[in-house]
Order: C-alpha cells, then structure tokens, then sequence
C-alpha cells in the first residue's frame, strides 16, 4: 500500500462540490461479508428484501481551469432487467447535480474514476444518438485510470466479471480519451496533467484501486471509494463481500483507519446514503466512528 501525492504548484483557487450520481440498494449479507446481519442491520438496516441503502456520491473539483469530476455511479444505460437487481431510489442524477452547482457535463475537463467497476465508472459512457453504439457522456474530458487496473478489468476473472463491463470500459480506450495515472517507480507518482491531489493505491477490493487524498481548506479529505464504503464498515472485520482479497483488505484498511484518527482525516463516504462524510477516533476497541458531518456544515 502506498500513499503518493502529486507534483506540480498548488491552485490559488480550488473548490470541491459534491455530486449526487444516484442511490440504489445491495445486498447487506453481500456488503458485510462474514459479519452477521445482528450486527451490521444496528448501523445499515436492511428492508424485506434484505437490501441495504447505497449512494452513489462522487466528487466535483474546481481547480483553475480545471473541472475534475471524481466516479460517476453507474449511469442509464443498461436494461431495464439489469437495474431491476439494485432498486434505484430518489431523484438525484449527474445532471440535476452539476447543474445545481452551476455546472454542465460538457464542462468537465478530467473524470478521474477510482476503479472501473460498473457503480463507479458505467455514467462515464452513454448511448449514442441513435442507440447503434457508445460515446463518451463527457465529450470533453480526459478519463483517468492505471495501467495495471485497466489490465485487471479488461482481462477479467470470473469473480469480477460481472462488475467489469465491456461496454462502460472500451469506448473510453476506442474515443482516444483514456489516459494512465503513471507510477515511474515505487516510491512516486507523477502525473503528466498535475492533477490537485494524492493517491493511495489499494489491492484488496481490486487491483489497484485508487483513493484520492485533497487538501481542501487546511483539511485533508479522502474519497473513499471501495476501501470504506459506509461508516457501518469502519470495524476492521466488517469487510464486503465482493473483495477479490479480503485477507489483504484488512492490513490496508487498519493501516489507513488507524492514520486517519491520528491525522485527522475527513472521509468522503461514496457509498453512505446517509453520511456524508466522517471522522474517526482511537478507543479501546480500536478505530471507530468520532463525528459526521453533511459537507455544508465542514467546508461552508
């Protein structure tokens, strides 16, 4: 696991807005792994159908000329059978969510997409007019990935393969938009377009994940992604199921958990429906939740 921050000059103007992409539910059993439902059901209680509630919440950063828009949820454009399994709920969209910020999709310079499984990445790709192919849905933007994952994904194994689909990956590579974060060397990260934040790379829910960390008004903000999907996984144990290496989940999760209490962290949850962001706290159990907040009340 390494954390490796980005080079370049800081922006004399930055702003971060948060970009509801769309709720849905999984599976609580599937979201908890081995933890039984006696004791996740307490923070993410489960309806009839044993389903919990998801967010897809993304992030918008406002750097200079630069509009950098962080995941972008699964999207429209598949059947009707396909979003019958996760039970869309609300009204939030990308668009309704920009344009309340004052923002088009056109205007996005960069999407930068933390792993390309179908709830974080399938909004960067749409129909196009006539419904005969696929198009980028931000025809302006440079879309962000690694070498390694994007190997990961197009080559994928029989675990993932139902989140890796083809139709939200190969029209980024087939536009000549896709680009790689590149990674010279172990020890740095060195991105070209000098993107305003560091990653942390993770393995254990998929190769090479990445989590951004920004510095936004003196805090250090962190998308979380995958590595700590709601505030009810913060226990070190509780550790989904759809991990592809749950055993090294745990060292990268405990290893972060534990920093972020010590440094005073603000965890920008993806997939809380109903917190926002979080903050931690060393007790005699371990790491635990200490405040939440809605980003209002944090940054405004």
């Amino acid at each position: 696991m390494l954390l490796v921050i980005c080079g370049g000059k800081k922006s004399a103007f930055m702003k971060l807005y948060p970009i509801e992409a769309g709720n849905f539910k999984l599976d609580g059993g599937a979201m908890f792994g081995v933890v039984p439902k006696t004791l996740w059901n307490r923070t993410n209680p489960a309806d009839e159908n044993n389903m919990i509630d998801i967010a897809a919440r993304c992030l918008l950063i406002e750097d200079g000329d630069k509009l950098i828009l962080i995941d972008t949820g699964m999207g429209d454009k598949q059947s009707e059978k396909f979003f019958s399994y996760y039970y869309r709920w609300g009204d939030h969209s990308i668009d309704k969510s920009l344009e309340k910020h004052g923002f088009h999709r056109d205007d996005i310079t960069d999407v930068f997409m933390t792993h390309l499984h179908f709830d974080h990445c399938g909004g960067s790709i749409q129909w196009n007019k006539n419904r005969t192919g696929y198009e980028p849905a931000f025809k302006n933007a440079r879309f962000w990935s690694n070498k390694e994952h994007w190997l990961w994904a197009t080559q994928p194994n029989e675990r993932e393969k139902a989140s890796f689909l083809k139709e939200n990956i190969i029209p980024m590579e087939q536009s000549g938009q896709l680009h790689f974060v590149e990674r010279k060397d172990t020890e740095t990260f060195k991105q070209s377009e000098n993107l305003p934040f560091g990653v942390l790379f993770v393995d254990g829910h998929t190769d090479k994940q990445m989590i951004p960390h920004i510095t936004y008004k003196d805090k250090t903000l962190v998308f979380m992604a995958d590595l700590l999907p709601t505030a009810g996984h913060i226990p070190l144990p509780y550790v989904m199921g759809y991990d592809t290496r749950p055993l090294l989940t745990l060292p990268e999760k405990d290893k972060f958990l534990k920093q972020a209490a010590d440094e005073n962290f603000y965890l920008f949850l993806e997939h809380d429906a109903h917190n926002e962001i979080i903050s931690l706290k060393h007790t005699e159990k371990g790491v635990r939740l200490d405040q939440s907040f809605s980003f209002n009340e944090l940054f405004n």
